[in-house]
């Protein structure tokens, strides 16, 4: 019976890891995957969190649904600049998520390893200027000048965020909403709690996938983590809570990045010595 539940636990975990096809391609495994999402999903509460208190009016910038009925309920109420700028909000987002994705795509067709990696650098650049906008907000004052570019690169930098782990995982872990997950985790308590009644008959397409629990339960409860993380940081260290989140992001992809680097310095020294070699011999 045992040996037919551990069998049943590793096909359901298969059939997870079957739709991650960008975990082949990179050579990550199951387990290194888990650990970078639940460092993803910590990383993306910090700056959500973060994000929440530098501005005065409070938004947090991940929340894109949230934004969009803001749009709605300030357009009734003619709020327009309210409106406007939730708009705004959400096309940085949007524009964050293509602009990452447009990185990794470019990467691939130069056929760099570190196309995450690369787009992960980036992040961690925008994070930086964020931090410097910040740090003139707090100098000069919080002017619609100062705050709307700050609000808006994090909003930009949050849809760089979510999307690494999108397409690194083909669309099954997102590091920065969290709805999906609370729903999925439901329905994957409502099929325990359907075969916990020995009377209900056995299901043969309705299966219990507990990794997939453990997966999206790890993820919120990074993301919550990192929420006080960010919180903390923001309020006890200050916008300098920046380099550490930074440093993190260029750490994670410096293998990747390294690996290219090493790479392309030893093709370009086998094709310099090549062209010595051809010129010694005429």
């Amino acid at each position: 019976m045992a040996t037919l539940k551990k069998r049943r636990k590793r096909r359901i975990a298969n059939l997870l890891h079957a739709k991650m096809h960008y975990l082949h391609e990179n050579n990550i495994s199951f387990a290194n995957f888990r650990r970078l999402g639940y460092l993803m999903a910590f990383l993306g509460g910090a700056i959500n969190a973060g994000g929440f208190f530098v501005f005065a009016f409070a938004h947090y910038t991940s929340h894109v649904s949230g934004e969009m009925a803001n749009i709605a309920d300030s357009l009734y109420l003619k709020k327009w600049e309210a409106a406007l700028t939730s708009f705004l909000m959400v096309l940085s987002f949007i524009f964050g998520a293509a602009h990452s994705s447009w990185t990794i795509l470019w990467a691939k067709r130069h056929r760099f390893r570190s196309s995450f990696g690369l787009s992960m650098w980036l992040e961690a650049l925008y994070m930086l200027l964020f931090g410097l906008l910040a740090t003139l907000m707090h100098e000069f004052g919080d002017t619609y000048l100062l705050w709307s570019p700050a609000l808006m690169t994090m909003c930009f930098i949050m849809g760089m965020h979510n999307t690494v782990m999108t397409i690194l995982s083909n669309g099954v872990v997102r590091t920065t909403h969290m709805t999906g997950f609370a729903t999925d985790i439901g329905i994957e308590l409502s099929k325990v709690l359907y075969y916990s009644r020995s009377n209900n008959p056995k299901l043969p397409d309705v299966q219990v996938n507990i990794p997939k629990i453990k997966l999206f339960s790890g993820v919120m409860v990074s993301f919550v983590i990192g929420g006080f993380c960010g919180a903390w940081g923001v309020n006890v260290i200050g916008y300098q809570f920046v380099w550490p989140v930074a440093f993190v992001l260029f750490l994670i992809g410096f293998t990747s990045i390294g690996y290219d680097v090493k790479l392309r310095l030893r093709i370009w020294l086998y094709k310099r010595n090549r062209k010595r070699k051809s010129k010694a011999v005429q």
